[in-house]
């Protein structure tokens, strides 16, 4: 089975956790973490910059990694490394994301999270 490396931003403000909503694919309207796919000879740092910025039109500093979650997809197996990120400038703006909500670390299970994703909740309480 092949292995896609992606990055995800953990963004927590004041209590509340930036989530973004997918906008395509076989899990449209599914939520997660904002981020994507290492290019080739990226760092996983890199790589979060460079998909925060280009997604949402944000520069973020990469801070410590919280996690690496491991998940099987139908199609793929999904290395998920998951940074705390902080906001340096922009303003979190969707230019491919459905939808986007600042939700509270307590109503996190309220959303419909993307199954690796919601395997980070609990770290998040």
């Amino acid at each position: 089975m092949k292995t896609i490396q992606v990055v995800a931003a953990i963004i927590v403000e004041e209590g509340r956790l930036f989530a973004t909503q997918r906008g395509y694919g076989d899990f449209k309207d599914y939520w997660e973490f904002p981020g994507g796919k290492i290019e080739p000879g990226e760092t996983p740092e890199e790589a979060l910059r460079r998909e925060i910025l280009e997604e949402l039109d944000t520069d973020i500093e990469v801070g410590n990694l919280l996690t690496t979650v491991e998940y099987d997809y139908p199609q793929f197996h999904l290395k998920l490394h998951c940074f705390r990120c902080r906001i340096i400038d922009g303003k979190l703006q969707l230019k491919e994301h459905e939808d986007a909500v600042w939700i509270e670390l307590d109503r996190l299970e309220e959303l419909n999270w993307l199954p690796a994703d919601f395997q980070i909740l609990s770290l998040l309480e």
